[in-house]
């Protein structure tokens, strides 16, 4: 049997089970485990079963085991337990807080806050969802209460939760800079500013609704003196605390990612507890929560490896090289093909389902035509963060409605996004076009 054929009837199943509902950890790691068994057993043109369950298991547990022990992985618990101890602790809230003080008298000013809340949970945390669900509970019951037009008050925390994708931390760089073995400490500073970028362009989408139409976004009756502005912002010290230590630590050579992820891990716990915000016997259920995301994310990205070794067992990557040589389309038009391909896969699956599934087949490809890997990285997850936002499927809308206790209709979520999807794409655009915004920091790092 050509080894090529069972590559291209394995994709062409897993996609096949995706389309249907089947959780992409199950579909990938089931069509991965079933296909490297039909591979071994016929390797000597026979069908011989009892020759491939001992290597199949073999293989397939030794990739998985792999993948679990890395060295880089340990930062996906170590930042997502950050990002709940960082809420519980109040650092995040004293975020939105200083800007909301600072923005309130500017018009949309609660809305812009909301989403420099999230810029600055982004930076804690490192999750899109959990910036999404978090400041979903902060901002938008704030902004309805402001009398804020439903529609602006919910896709401005939608789409600032994506923000979690871009500015560092990100699980997503993570799993990125682990499948591509790329730097992940590299890949946080290329994220930085298209993050901001991305930031500044929602700003933007915010003041010209309002401009256009004032009444979606009336400004409170409320006033605050030059010193509360300054309580406000000296209030936030923690959040900015946390975020040099990550941000300046890594660019600065003075550990490495993993490191800044436990240092900054054990420092809002001590002034969670020191504060009095977290007793000690509420870090157990906190950690339980970062178990639980924490093995989830394991448990696909542990399938999406055996799914790499099935990749490499049938030679597809190479296969797919010799096609895109011989179609002779240059550089730019395989970034389209990309764009195009995220961005119709972020319509229905979840970014890490999207990422471990086409990584595999993606990096070859993108190496033949001497792309660098982290402006290639920065613009899939620019891509996995749209997606976030895109109907039907689009996460953080219904992760942000379920947090608000559907107070706002999903249809009116999405039907406020369209705005922020425009920008996204300009910014998008951007990043593809000028690769030095995302280089900049990570190529003069020490």
């Amino acid at each position: 049997m050509d080894l090529t054929t069972v590559g291209y009837v394995a994709c062409f199943a897993v996609l096949l089970l995706l389309a249907i509902r089947v959780p992409i950890a199950f579909a990938i790691g089931g069509v991965a485990v079933t296909a490297i068994f039909i591979v071994f057993a016929f390797r000597t043109g026979t069908f011989l079963p009892e020759r491939a369950i001992r290597t199949t298991l073999s293989l397939a547990f030794s990739s998985g085991f792999d993948l679990v022990h890395s060295y880089d992985l340990s930062m996906i618990p170590l930042f997502i337990a950050l990002g709940h101890i960082a809420y519980k602790a109040g650092i995040t809230t004293e975020i939105y807080e200083a800007a909301r003080v600072w923005l309130v008298r500017l018009p949309g000013g609660v809305a812009i806050a909301s989403v420099a809340g999230c810029g600055g949970f982004a930076a804690i945390s490192g999750s899109s969802i959990a910036c999404a669900s978090t400041m979903g509970r902060i901002c938008t019951p704030e902004m309805l209460r402001l009398n804020y037009d439903p529609r602006l008050a919910t896709a401005s925390v939608a789409a600032g939760g994506t923000l979690g994708s871009l500015i560092p931390p990100s699980v997503l760089f993570i799993i990125y800079g682990i499948f591509t073995e790329s730097s992940i400490s590299q890949l946080f500073l290329a994220g930085f500013f298209p993050g901001i970028l991305s930031l500044l362009g929602y700003a933007l989408v915010i003041l010209l609704w309002v401009r256009a139409r004032p009444e979606v976004a009336p400004i409170p009756d409320v006033t605050f003196s030059a010193r509360d502005k300054m309580m406000a912002a000296l209030r936030s010290w923690p959040a900015v605390t946390l975020f040099f230590v990550v941000l300046v630590g890594i660019y600065g050579g003075f550990f490495t990612a993993t490191e800044a992820a436990a240092i900054s891990l054990l420092f809002a716990t001590l002034l969670g507890i020191f504060r009095g915000h977290i007793r000690w016997a509420e870090v157990i259920p906190l950690l339980r929560e970062t178990m639980a995301t924490t093995g989830a994310i394991f448990f696909i990205a542990a399938c999406a490896k055996i799914f790499v070794a099935l990749i490499a067992l049938t030679g597809l990557s190479g296969d797919l090289v010799t096609l895109l040589d011989a179609s002779n389309i240059g550089p730019w038009t395989f970034v389209a093909m990309v764009c195009v391909i995220y961005l119709v896969l972020g319509m229905f699956l979840d970014p890490v389902g999207i990422m471990v599934l086409t990584l595999p087949l993606m990096i070859p490809m993108a190496e033949t035509y001497g792309l660098n890997l982290i402006w290639f990285g920065v613009v899939i997850v620019k891509l996995l963060e749209i997606g976030l936002i895109t109907p039907p499927v689009g996460l953080n809308v219904f992760v942000l409605a379920a947090a608000i206790e559907d107070r706002v209709e999903i249809g009116q979520i999405f039907s406020g996004l369209w705005r922020f999807l425009g920008i996204d794409l300009v910014v998008l655009l951007i990043l593809i076009a000028v690769p030095a915004i995302s280089l900049f920091l990570p190529m003069s790092m020490n």
